[in-house]
């Protein structure tokens, strides 16, 4: 009995001995990885599809990467393109102090009785000349910052440059070898083949609701806003389309966290017209999308509540980075899961 204890002790802490150097060896590319498993789920049907007329899983498998490469390469490069000369062209408004938004809502007079109550409280008296100096010294100073970012900018593309190098390679292995991977995971796993089954069907059913659901809602909702804001003059608007897709991933708050803010500043504007036609693109447009677009992707698949995937999905973001808007979910979806399986054999257990 002492004999058979001392093994499981020794076995379980050998076990979490090479768990823990196994993660710090994958450590640095857990990122591309994650990446990896993700666009080789959302890729997987095409490979089906050319495995039928290809029999060679390499050359369907690289075909699928040549395609992918095309998918990702051209739109987030002109997209990269774009958010460069906006932040170029940003930064000069800004070295220039010619922003003349800035003015206007200086001049607006309920920002001026404000800033005016705001003084008489700690005691300040500062007039319009001041504060609009003070202004236009403060986004003289952001615009130099961003400039002075620009090289950090360069070091970070070619980081993700190599990211992407490591991703594809992970996503060629996938394509051609997911299937024995999968069915050897599923070998491991110490549960009954129901059990492997439910677990197998919840981590299915998060991946394809978080990517179909909302990755296919969150581009559709960034695209609507970007060419919204486009049309309603906004200073850059592809990067404010971008925030409004990110954004569609923050339960409760969603992309009202961003046309909500560019029609209350159209409003301070004192342009009336933009902020009202901000609201009903936001509301009956983009917010739409979310509300009857991602109940037809997602169905009732996902049974998390919204709390707790509003709290996964930013530990996600700060333990991962953006491929935490993912992976967070999944993770509290898989230990959910697994703890109920847990419940299972105990009752199981109790029972007999």
């Amino acid at each position: 009995m002492q004999t058979n204890r001392f093994y499981i002790l020794a076995s379980t802490a050998l076990l979490l001995l090479l768990g823990y150097l196994t993660y710090g060896i994958l450590q640095p590319f857990l990122a591309p990885l994650a990446w990896a498993v993700v666009i080789s789920i959302v890729f997987y049907p095409v490979y089906a599809y050319l495995l039928k007329y290809i029999k060679w899983p390499i050359v369907a498998s690289l075909a699928v990467l040549l395609l992918i490469t095309i998918v990702l390469i051209g739109p987030f490069s002109y997209t990269f393109y774009l958010l460069i000369d906006e932040a170029r062209n940003l930064s000069e408004s800004f070295d220039r102090g010619q922003l003349e938004s800035v003015k206007n809502v200086l001049n607006n007079p309920t920002v001026h009785q404000l800033a005016k109550n705001i003084g008489r409280i700690f005691n300040l008296s500062l007039t319009d000349a001041q504060m609009q100096k003070e202004l236009t010294e403060n986004l003289s100073k952001v615009g130099k910052n961003i400039i002075g970012m620009i090289p950090t900018g360069i070091g970070n593309v070619m980081s993700a440059v190599a990211n992407f190098v490591f991703m594809m390679f992970a996503v060629f292995f996938i394509l051609k070898d997911g299937a024995n991977f999968m069915q050897k995971l599923r070998d491991y796993l110490p549960f009954s083949e129901e059990n492997k089954n439910a677990l197998t069907v919840q981590v299915r059913d998060v991946i394809v609701s978080t990517i179909y659901g909302g990755v296919v809602v969150a581009i559709v909702q960034g695209i609507i806003g970007g060419i919204t804001y486009a049309l309603l003059g906004t200073h850059s608007p592809v990067l404010w389309g971008l925030a409004t897709a990110i954004s569609s991933f923050i339960p409760l708050v969603g992309t009202f966290a961003v046309w909500g803010v560019i029609s209350v500043y159209f409003f301070i504007q004192g342009v009336m017209w933009k902020g009202v036609v901000m609201i009903l693109v936001g509301v009956l447009g983009i917010s739409m999308v979310d509300n009857v677009l991602k109940p037809i992707i997602i169905g009732s698949k996902t049974k998390m509540h919204i709390l707790v995937i509003f709290f996964s999905v930013l530990g996600g973001i700060n333990m991962f980075g953006l491929i935490g808007l993912i992976m967070g979910p999944l993770v509290v979806a898989v230990f959910i899961s697994v703890l109920k399986i847990f419940k299972e054999i105990e009752s199981c257990s109790g029972s007999s």
